[in-house]
């Protein structure tokens, strides 16, 4: 038999064998890849081997799946290999081959949802390494198990449709996967519904997985929702299943129309109020509550001409709220009798059931109360003029009492009247002027001046009503315009220059202000040959010379008047400066002071004012001469004090000299002839002065005479050290030695010699060795010798 038959027979067995799992021994067919036929000489090309079957969770490992040859060396003499995934690829270790059978093995189990197939490469080697065929390709094709279940792509399957659809109407899909080879019948699925309830309203395409409605009378107040379960099952339906649940949901439509829960509500109003609310008209529907086809919206159909009624939904209750949006009067009108009717949002589909409580009676009872009055005109408007007299009628703001079944007295009061300028009558709310109000009132807004009236019954409790009176106060023309400025300088010359310009200002507003006229005074018609005068605008006007006058101050008398009902006037004067001027028409520097005087300041006025300021300047200099004064006779007083006891001079230590080159700081002569100091008649010495000695003691010793020679210095220096030990009514300072006393507490050691014992035995005076000249004298009689 021909070789490539003998292959194809093999391989065929081979693949039978390892798809169908056929127990027994098994061996592997040999192939001989190539192997050329003898002919003529001609060179065939190598086989095709076609591709080898192997079934995936083959669990006999390692599994002899072919075996290949050469028939170039003898048996031992070629060494086989394959590369490729599986091998010396990931995954590795799948297969291997015997290198000196070229024997191929499975070695591990085979998954073809991972790989379905292998692609690998075989070679034959001489012992040597020297290649001895063309590698060959090997294929080896993994066969599909049905070792997977179909997976719902989800648990639970959710969809909506609405309540009285059509049967036939797509609601939703459900869809599943299975892992297996899609060209087996591994893979192929069919879908079912396990359970659904009755009556059953829904089906299942079992290829595509559609569910659809089957049947009429889904409704949504019946059932909100349905729960069906379903199933996929592979090999056709005959396999291995899946569950999963769909639930779907009915959307709701409007087929049912809102109802009354009554035929006739009874409801009670009270008058003389509004925006507020009278009562609930309860309605229900069977719809989804919240939806457009729940929501209810309310007409009010016969009963309220005037609109004084108006009906608005709860949207949380979907109740109707009656409310009162124009007042009511009992009087008037005692009972209303409303027929309301109620319908949804959206409209209501043409198959739902006609309501026989789609309307409604509401009837609604005015209940009376005490009302407060009313003013026949509210705000009231009215003018005055200003000015006007105390008594001086304004306005009558009277009011009416809208309860014509109640007798009841009005009284009249004042709310708001800043000025205190009004006064009202309380029995008829007549008001007048009883005060004159002053034109300059901060209440006095735009010409406005607004108060508040108050109406009250004689109910109770009793009812007030407010208005606002609003009076004009009319301007009167009651000032006369004024000029300003009232001087000025002119040119001699009357070519030169642009004249004097005028202005004037009123303290009245429009209309009895501008424009205003100017002419010169008829009192005195000699003006109008020197002067003219031209209107500029409505506020000023503009003065010139008709010839040359003198330098000089010139007094003109002007009239003015405004345009106001009646018109107001005044002569008031004019100072004009007539001065020398350049070309430019300004006044030359030598006419300063012609122009000063044009001020109105008169030459008297500037010398009392000067002579003042003279006089001001002389006191403030005085008093400085006697503050000086007295400031230096003080001194003086000090210094004598000081001079009292001259030898305090050398004992005055808190000042600092000039060091040991001062000789002249203290006169030691006083001490060497003291009886020269006698001579002269000056005290000889008063009681040392002892800061720090307490009130109240007893006198000190009588001061000593002063020694006669220097040699009694010595003795007369101790002496007074002993005196100064010895007196109890004085600290224990020496007496040639006043300190200031510094308080108690202080941080600095003493500077007594005196406080450490009663005497002077142990102290140490050395350190006076370090004071200088001035205390050598001391060191050397208090010092150890």
């Amino acid at each position: 038999m021909d070789a490539a038959l003998l292959l194809a027979f093999g391989l065929l067995a081979q693949g039978l064998s390892l798809s169908r799992g056929i127990p027994g021994p098994w061996r592997p067919s040999t192939l001989f890849p190539w192997r050329r036929t003898p002919g003529l000489g001609r060179v065939r090309r190598a086989w095709v081997i076609p591709p080898i079957s192997v079934s995936e969770n083959h669990k006999r490992i390692p599994f002899p799946l072919v075996q290949i040859k050469s028939d170039k060396q003898p048996l031992g003499g070629v060494i086989y290999s394959i590369q490729g995934p599986g091998v010396d690829k990931e995954p590795r270790g799948v297969f291997s081959i015997d290198k000196f059978t070229g024997k191929v093995f499975l070695n591990a189990m085979l998954d073809r949802e991972k790989t379905d197939r292998f692609r690998l490469r075989a070679f034959a080697l001489d012992l040597g390494g020297s290649t001895l065929e063309d590698p060959t390709d090997l294929e080896i094709v993994v066969v599909d198990q049905n070792d997977n279940r179909p997976v719902f792509q989800q648990e639970v399957f959710t969809g909506r449709v609405l309540e009285g659809t059509a049967p036939g109407t797509f609601v939703m899909r459900a869809e599943a996967t299975d892992a297996d080879d899609p060209d087996t019948d591994n893979a192929a699925l069919r879908y079912s519904i396990l359970a659904q309830g009755s009556p059953e309203f829904f089906s299942i395409d079992e290829r595509t997985g559609e569910i659809r409605t089957v049947q009429v009378g889904l409704d949504r107040e019946v059932v909100t929702a349905y729960n069906l379960s379903l199933q996929v099952a592979d090999m056709s339906g005959d396999g291995l299943t899946a569950t999963a649940s769909a639930i779907i949901t009915l959307d709701d439509i409007n087929d049912n129309a809102p109802e009354f829960t009554r035929d006739q509500f009874f409801l009670e109003a009270t008058e003389a109020v509004s925006g507020v609310d009278v009562g609930r008209l309860e309605v229900q529907d069977r719809d989804l509550p919240g939806s457009p086809n729940w929501a209810a919206r309310f007409t009010i159909l016969e009963g309220d001409p005037d609109g004084q009624f108006t009906v608005r939904t709860d949207p949380r209750t979907n109740e109707g709220i009656l409310s009162v949006v124009k007042s009511l009067d009992h009087e008037s009108h005692e009972h209303y009798q409303l027929r309301v009717s109620v319908q949804n949002e959206a409209p209501l589909q043409a198959a739902a059931p006609r309501t026989t409580r789609g309307q409604a009676i509401v009837s609604v009872h005015v209940q009376d109360i005490n009302e407060a009055p009313l003013f026949h005109e509210n705000p009231l408007r009215t003018s005055l003029a200003e000015g006007a007299a105390p008594g001086t009628p304004v306005a009558t703001f009277s009011a009416h009492d809208p309860d014509t079944q109640q007798l009841q007295r009005l009284s009249y009061s004042k709310d708001y009247d800043p000025e205190d300028w009004l006064q009202v009558d309380a029995a008829t709310g007549q008001i007048q002027t009883q005060r004159v109000l002053s034109p300059t009132s901060p209440f006095l807004k735009d010409g406005w001046y607004r108060a508040i009236i108050l109406v009250s019954d004689d109910a109770s409790p009793p009812c007030t009503a407010t208005g606002t009176l609003s009076v004009e106060i009319l301007e009167v023309n009651d000032h006369a315009p004024v000029l300003a400025p009232p001087a000025g300088s002119l040119c001699s010359e009357p070519a030169r220059g642009t004249g004097l310009l005028l202005g004037a200002t009123d303290e009245d507003l429009p209309p009895h202000g501008a424009p205003f006229h100017f002419q010169l005074s008829p009192r005195t018609p000699e003006l109008a040959q020197n002067w003219s005068i031209s209107q500029v605008n409505v506020s000023h006007a503009r003065l010139r010379l008709r010839h040359r006058l003198p330098e000089g101050l010139h007094r003109l008398s002007l009239l003015l008047r405004d345009s106001g009902q009646p018109p107001q006037q005044k002569e008031q004067p004019l100072n004009v400066s007539v001065c020398r001027c350049a070309a430019d028409g300004a006044c030359l520097p030598g006419a300063a002071a012609l122009r000063a005087g044009s001020t109105g300041v008169s030459l008297g006025a500037l010398l009392v004012v000067l002579g003042s300021v003279i006089l001001l300047l002389m006191l403030i200099l005085l008093v400085a001469l006697l503050a000086r004064c007295r400031r230096r006779s003080q001194e003086k007083g000090l210094l004598h004090g000081l001079q009292d006891d001259l030898r305090d001079n050398i004992l005055n230590y808190d000042e600092q000299g000039g060091g040991e080159e001062d000789q002249d700081a203290y006169d030691l002569s006083q001490l060497r002839h003291p009886t020269e100091l006698a001579a002269l008649g000056g005290p000889l010495r008063r009681p040392p002065l002892h800061h720090d000695a307490l009130s109240g003691r007893l006198p000190g010793p009588l001061p000593r005479l002063l020694p006669a020679s220097t040699a009694d210095i010595a003795g007369f220096i101790r002496d007074g050290l002993e005196a100064a030990d010895g007196d109890p009514s004085v600290p224990p300072y020496d007496t040639a030695l006043i300190y200031d006393y510094e308080g108690d507490g202080s941080v600095a050691g003493t500077l007594s010699s005196i406080l450490s014992s009663l005497g002077d035995e142990d102290q140490d005076y050395d350190y006076l060795q370090d004071w200088g000249p001035r205390f050598a004298q001391l060191a050397d009689m208090y010092g150890h010798q």
